[in-house]
């Protein structure tokens, strides 16, 4: 039976298959630790961040997970820094076999902790950070990313994907991210010959094997690395070790592709994309954290966290929403009273549609 789980593991996700191999060694021996964690439980303080981390519901360890195993979890259970401390040791490790870098950069919570890590571990000499600039990309991105880098000392290189060239990926169909990926990994690994860079690396994390996400396989594809999922961090971890670090971008809420909000079967053009982006940039001046504006053609459907909702669906928030996403071109528009979820486009996929493009 333990061997058929492992090979459906690796049929429905190879990267997640060979990256828990030794989870699955771990808990097979988790059965004896219960009567030690639950003794151990009261031993630690339960306001202590530090020691404990979990992001909806997932644990950012394996010990974490023993106490979900053994049945305890208490408001806070306190247990799991000294194995963030033993991925983040790993994965330097990790860069120092690689040796020299590319890293795809974007500026965000993911990438700039990457790029900070392996600056500290291989010296700015051997690092690049490659940021991908284009009309897929929030125009306010370039700046801060820029500035980011530089506070850490690395090089910055502006590469250009020329994704909406490629018919494949303006048709935005399910596997429309596995087209903007690859492109990606074509012009870094072209980047690292040419710099004479041994290895591309992306700061795909832990969590992202989890979701549909067609541009992991890709990167297979391509033989890119993917260091924080290699070392199995995840975005909760990512977060607190970036505070650890004081990285401005610890608390950055994730801007993904801004092709990501166009309703797949909706052609992918520049002047949607601008649209995306103007209308959630306004909304981002309005004072808005989480949110996303997805593109249903003449419907704009917002998405804002549950509380948010009441706020822009009253005047005078509501009003001014309105007349800006209809200047964009937008006819109706819409709030979602399911609030902000990420990836809500990949809801209507089926498990078939995912199995075939690799998510």
């Amino acid at each position: 039976m333990k061997k058929s789980r492992v090979c459906q593991a690796r049929k429905t996700n190879p990267i997640k298959a060979n990256l828990t191999t030794e989870f699955r060694r771990q808990n097979s021996v988790l059965w004896w630790r219960r009567l030690l964690i639950k003794a151990m439980l009261p031993l630690f303080k339960p306001g202590n961040d530090q020691y404990y981390s979990r992001h909806i519901g997932r644990c950012s360890s394996t010990v974490e997970h023993g106490f979900r195993k053994a049945g305890v979890e208490g408001p806070n259970p306190s247990i799991g820094f000294v194995n963030l401390q033993e991925k983040h040791n790993s994965l330097k490790q990790i860069l120092k076999q690689l040796g020299q870098v590319v890293i795809a950069y974007s500026g965000g919570v993911d990438s700039t902790f990457l790029l900070k890590v392996a600056v500290d571990t291989l010296g700015a000499e051997n690092v690049l950070a490659c940021i991908s600039v284009g009309p897929s990309e929030p125009a306010n991105q370039l700046q801060r990313a820029a500035e980011a880098a530089k506070s850490i000392g690395a090089e910055l290189q502006i590469v250009e994907a020329n994704e909406l060239a490629d018919p494949n990926f303006t048709a935005n169909k399910a596997d429309r991210c596995f087209h903007c990926k690859s492109h990606l990994c074509k012009v870094l690994l072209d980047v690292a010959r040419q710099r004479g860079f041994k290895h591309v690396v992306f700061g795909t994390n832990y969590d992202d094997l989890d979701d549909f996400r067609p541009g992991n396989r890709a990167m297979q594809v391509f033989g890119i690395h993917s260091p924080l999922a290699e070392t199995k961090l995840t975005k909760n971890d990512i977060r607190q070790l970036s505070k650890e670090m004081k990285l401005p971008t610890a608390d950055l809420p994730a801007s993904p592709c801004l092709a990501s909000r166009i309703a797949y079967g909706l052609q992918v053009t520049e002047k949607r994309l601008r649209q995306i982006d103007q209308a959630e940039d306004f909304l981002r001046k309005l004072g808005l954290v989480q949110f996303r504006v997805r593109h249903h053609d003449t419907v704009a459907r917002i998405e804002v966290n549950p509380r948010d909702i009441e706020k822009i669906v009253a005047d005078p928030l509501r009003s001014q929403i309105v007349d800006k996403m209809r200047s964009l071109g937008f006819k109706f528009v819409t709030v979602d009273l399911q609030g902000f979820r990420s990836g809500s486009l990949n809801e209507p996929l089926s498990e078939q549609e995912k199995q075939k493009h690799g998510g």
